[in-house]
């Protein structure tokens, strides 16, 4: 068992000169900082300053990185949410007795602030020639020299917050992701689309074949589910007359964990009334080709050594065809057994599930097709047997008018028709929650009320929900999920019970060379 504490990577000398501060009556972190310009500002306003201080004051405060000591002169990087900047200091300028308390308690890691002006060194180097210096924050941990790689992969996804102290790239990449969900609000408000919130702790789950977290309410006295999609709820708001809506939506699925899944992650899910499954493949087009636009500059993107083109349109395929053009194999043209000993044959898993045709189309999509499609692949009309919310397709028997859109092997969204027949959805569901009592973990619960709603009658509609994470993986060229979730689903390693682990003129002498 591993004691909580024992985590902990507090460093015994900093612990050591905080009690000495406060034995000194020094507050080690005082409530505010009149902060009056950031870094950025600094860079900018003074990017065309010279060897000669500046006459104007400027403040400012961040985290110290480096500090170079030259004996009555330190040089300092200081850096903010957007950057970082030297600092130089002198023992003429600020005291002996401040500059001595800089060199016996300040450190990499610290938070400052700092009041000067601002020059350039010799070596051409913006730097803020320091006035004052004030102790802003004492870290009691130090940071690592390095954070980055193969060995230390797993700490940066726990530790995140240091991840993004030493890692810039990290925190561009967050930042990208912040950017990316603020475009997909433009996108769709522009659109007159209205976002709402619907519920995470629901009584029955539904919207997605998956298995559902559960938790206890203690004063409703009853099991309550995380939600694993905000679909059912949505379409009940279509149901009461808004005819456009989506949901930015965290969703939780007891799934397993590896590049492309986290039990907990982020969809955008948009229904459009009086629109249709080809609507809404039209729609996701023009929201990837936006992102693109916005994020690269161009409907071009590149994704390890692969160019992943948006430009519209993209490529559209049936299940059907794709089956023959990747894997070779015409399912209608041949019998359930002959399938099943081909996929036997193959030594696919499972093979004694699919019990149709149909369900075969999928089975072999699943394991020879979907890792091909490299390209932006829309793929449609799916068998009504796998798709319980997607409306029966109108010229294919046993079909439904669902698409999913692959790129790079991962499915990035999955649209339908929306099925709007009350007594079928009925249908679909009951036969949904028998599979359920026979040992489905993923089938879909009976949801009565959402029955009940469409009874009242919901318009033609088109919907697509379209995964946010795999999205931003895309889109910052980064390949496992866990980059592009800020604090992914990870072992507990700390929960108790569970297993481990006098002030010269710069005008009068030469600027300073760093």
């Amino acid at each position: 068992m591993t004691d909580p504490s024992q985590t902990l990577a507090f460093d015994q000398t900093r612990l050591d000169k905080v009690r000495a501060l406060r034995e000194k009556g020094v507050d080690l972190y005082p409530p505010t900082f009149d902060r009056k310009n950031t870094i950025a500002d600094i860079r900018t306003k003074f990017a065309e300053i010279t060897h000669e201080k500046s006459d104007e004051s400027i403040s400012t405060a961040g985290r110290l990185y480096i500090i170079r000591n030259h004996g009555k002169t330190i040089f300092a990087d200081l850096g903010d949410e957007n950057g970082k900047i030297q600092l130089y200091i002198r023992k003429a300028d600020l005291g002996d007795e401040a500059f001595d308390f800089f060199n016996q308690f300040i450190e990499r890691g610290d938070f400052v602030g700092v009041t000067g002006h601002v020059f350039r060194t010799k070596l051409g180097e913006i730097t803020i020639w320091v006035d004052k210096l004030t102790l802003l924050s004492k870290a009691v941990c130090s940071l690592p020299e390095k954070f980055h790689g193969l060995t230390d992969v797993e700490k940066r996804y726990r530790q995140r917050y240091v991840d993004l102290i030493v890692n810039e790239e990290s925190r561009q990449g967050f930042r990208s992701r912040s950017r990316i969900i603020s475009s997909i609000r433009r996108f769709l408000n522009d659109r007159d689309f209205l976002e709402f919130e619907t519920p995470i702790l629901q009584p029955i789950y539904g919207g997605a074949n998956a298995r559902p977290f559960t938790t206890f309410h203690n004063c409703l006295g009853q099991k309550l589910f995380l939600r694993i999609a905000p679909e059912l709820y949505l379409k009940r708001l279509v149901v009461g007359g808004f005819e456009r809506v989506f949901e930015i939506a965290r969703n939780f699925r007891n799934e397993d964990i590896d590049t492309h899944h986290n039990p907990e992650f982020t969809m955008v899910e948009i229904y459009w009334a009086y629109h249709d499954v080809y609507d809404m493949m039209d729609l996701t087009e023009d929201f990837l080709a936006t992102l693109a636009e916005e994020v690269h500059g161009s409907h071009e993107i590149k994704f390890e050594e692969t160019t992943i083109s948006f430009k519209k349109p993209l490529r559209r395929l049936t299940m059907e065809d794709a089956v023959k053009e990747y894997a070779g194999i015409d399912i209608f043209a041949h019998s359930v057994e002959e399938l099943r000993a081909l996929a036997v044959q193959n030594k696919f898993k499972e093979s004694d599930k699919p019990k149709s045709q149909r369900e075969f189309l999928v089975y072999f999509f699943e394991n020879m097709v979907e890792e091909k499609l490299i390209q932006p692949t829309f793929i449609y009309d799916y068998p009504v047997e796998n798709s319980p919310l997607a409306k029966r397709h109108r010229t294919k028997e046993g079909f439904t008018e669902r698409f999913e859109l692959f790129i790079y092997g991962m499915e990035m969204a999955n649209g339908f028709s929306e099925l709007n027949d009350p007594l079928d959805q009925k249908e679909r569901f009951e036969a949904q929650d028998r599979k359920r009592l026979l040992g489905d973990l993923e089938a879909q619960m009976i949801d009565y009320d959402y029955i009940n709603a469409l009874g009242y009658g919901m318009p033609p509609t088109g919907g697509v929900g379209i995964g946010i994470d795999r999205l931003v993986m895309l889109l910052t060229g980064n390949n496992s999920i866990k980059e592009v979730i800020l604090f992914p689903s990870m072992k507990s390693m700390q929960a108790e019970g569970e297993e481990a682990a006098g002030k010269e003129s710069p005008a009068a002498e030469p600027a300073p060379e760093n």
